[in-house]
C-alpha cells in the first residue's frame, strides 16, 4: 500500500511513522520517502486502519494506490 502522509520531516518522524504501522502488525515492511512525503507498507493490517494509527500520531494519511 502506498499512502501521502502529511507532517513528516525528519528522522523522528520516520521513526515514528514506522512505530505506529509496526504497531498493527510488528512484521510489516514501512519504506519512509520523506522527499515525497510517501510511505509505503505492506503488512497484516487495512489500509483504513494504518490511516487511523497515522492519523493518532498526528500524521494524516491517505491512500495513493487504491
Amino acid at each position: 500500500m502506498l499512502f501521502k502522509v502529511e507532517n513528516m520531516s525528519c528522522q523522528h518522524c520516520v521513526n515514528a511513522v514506522t512505530r505506529a504501522l509496526q504497531a498493527l502488525d510488528p512484521a510489516a515492511q514501512v519504506r519512509v520517502d520523506l522527499a515525497r512525503g510517501e510511505v509505503e507498507a505492506s503488512g497484516a493490517f487495512s489500509a483504513d486502519a494504518a490511516i487511523a494509527a497515522l492519523a493518532e500520531e498526528d500524521y494524516p494519511a491517505q491512500r495513493l494506490d487504491a
